[in-house]
């Protein structure tokens, strides 16, 4: 069994950060240990919430704490997404090195998730600054488009654009890029694509956009635990890329038959471990 501490936000309602990644990870046969980087009432996409930042120094602390039982280095992989704080950042960094320095092979998956004001996902003040000077210490990264930005310093305003700022984050030291939404820099308007690269090369998805009349929320959360789910249990870059593609796929269109706001997750946990679509990656670098 592989074991992964995830480093997310935490809602009480609803499906964003550890809530959207752990329940499908624990499918997939992962051993999660989820530490909250928040606890909020729900998403704050709902333009009000409730709760609280979790102090940055109870990062280290729980750590340490798994440390002193002697299971820190069962650890795998290491997930950071939602920060409460910017401070949060280097208790994050410090975990990922004592980890690796017990576990050289351990992973660290970087969802370097910098708000999208204009949809009401907020972060804290210096978080977007941080993410981006801890670009190097990530194995794999999966920005979505506003960040893909953020973090190449580049303009991406069509695909061409999209893929030059993919490698100039590779140069930076991330085995693995994964574009978790191309949005407007796509090939067609009318699909859901992706990108990963990596040393290898470099590969497109598309899959349906769903005419949903308010985007769910933590769809990234849930694509970037899955992508290292699938990873972990062996599979290539390419068939993680693709089952991750094909199984969010079938969490949005549950959630669309559904009517629902919030993912479902729970509906869709047979769909999470067998897609039922199988839509293809093509290498194109």
């Amino acid at each position: 069994m592989k074991h992964v501490l995830s480093i997310q936000s935490h809602v009480v309602y609803g499906y964003a950060g550890n809530k959207s990644a752990t329940f499908p990870m624990q499918l997939h046969g992962i051993d999660v240990w989820a530490l909250n980087t928040v606890q909020f009432s729900n998403h704050t996409q709902y333009g009000k919430w409730t709760g609280i930042v979790i102090p940055k120094e109870q990062i280290g602390e729980i750590v340490r704490g798994i440390d002193e039982i002697d299971a820190l280095k069962k650890c795998d992989a290491v997930v950071s997404g939602y920060l409460g704080s910017a401070e949060q950042i280097d208790e994050i960094i410090n975990a990922v090195h004592k980890i690796k320095a017990i576990n050289p092979h351990a992973l660290y998956l970087c969802d370097p998730v910098m708000g999208h004001p204009d949809k009401g996902c907020i972060v804290a003040d210096g978080v977007r600054e941080g993410l981006i000077n801890i670009v190097s210490e990530a194995d794999i990264i999966t920005p979505n488009l506003v960040e893909l930005r953020e973090l190449s310093d580049l303009p991406v305003e069509n695909f061409e654009q999209a893929l030059t700022a993919v490698q100039a984050i590779l140069a930076k030291g991330p085995k693995k890029v994964l574009v978790k939404h191309l949005s407007k820099v796509g090939k067609d308007a009318t699909q859901f694509e992706m990108l990963l690269a990596t040393e290898q090369g470099m590969w497109h998805i598309s899959r349906p956009l769903h005419p949903f009349d308010r985007e769910p929320v933590g769809v990234g959360d849930l694509t970037a635990g899955l992508f290292l789910a699938n990873l972990l249990n062996g599979k290539s870059d390419v068939e993680a890329f693709e089952h991750m593609a094909n199984a969010v796929n079938n969490v949005m269109q549950t959630t669309l038959e559904h009517g629902e706001y919030e993912l479902q997750i729970i509906a869709a946990r047979d769909l999470i471990v067998h897609p039922r679509s199988h839509y293809k990656a093509q290498k194109i670098a």
